[in-house]
């Protein structure tokens, strides 16, 4: 069983479209959260510890797509924009959410744009939420750069360090990798969660 798993790995993992797989995956990802980008990308990182990928190709199409993801979802908020915005002038609690979320996204957007790459979900919010609110291209632009980089590489490394553990043994190498993945959403989700609590302790008081 676990050699026609490797068999039928190596066959996906050795054919040029790989990188085409990655970049349409990751593009999906930032619209359809469902997407499982992630996976592949450390799977394309455990298998170029063994010489099947090629690494820096693996993070350049994982990135490329993401970016591309992003400013589809950006240009998608920045359409609904207009009409969001008319929606709200019926509604004074809607319209300062709005100001608020605006408030936000100008003192810290980059920073929340980066930190967003690695909450499920987070992502495809984040920049549907940053066009809503005509947040600047260019700076959007910027950021994302920096945010799709440092995901596809800390991905990819991931995987590629399961890989380099497990030299003789890619599916275990593949299986640590997922696992160092999985736990670091957790820890990040874990992170979110307490400060989400703690705020609303501090607002109760």
């Amino acid at each position: 069983m676990s050699d026609a798993i490797l068999d039928a790995l190596l066959g996906i993992m050795t054919s040029p479209w790989i990188y085409a797989a990655l970049f349409g995956l990751a593009l999906l990802d930032a619209l359809v959260p469902v997407v499982p980008s992630e996976t592949l990308i450390v799977t394309a990182g455990v298998f170029a510890a063994h010489g099947h990928t090629v690494l820096p190709l693996v993070i350049g199409a994982a990135a490329l797509g993401a970016f591309c993801g992003d400013h589809a979802s950006y240009a998608v908020g920045r359409f609904a924009g207009g009409r969001l915005e008319r929606w709200m002038r019926d509604g004074a609690r809607r319209r300062a959410a709005y100001e608020h979320a605006q408030r936000i996204l100008a003192e810290r957007g980059g920073l929340l744009l980066v930190v967003a790459r690695y909450i499920p979900g987070g992502r495809t919010t984040a920049t549907l939420l940053m066009g809503i609110v005509r947040y600047p291209l260019r700076s959007f632009t910027s950021f994302d750069v920096l945010a799709v980089v440092l995901w596809a590489a800390y991905s990819a490394l991931i995987g590629y360090l399961g890989g380099a553990a497990f030299q003789d043994h890619p599916l275990r190498g593949l299986l640590l990798g997922l696992g160092l993945a999985l736990a670091a959403t957790a820890l990040v989700e874990a992170g979110r969660y307490l400060r989400t609590r703690n705020r609303r302790g501090k607002d109760r008081v």
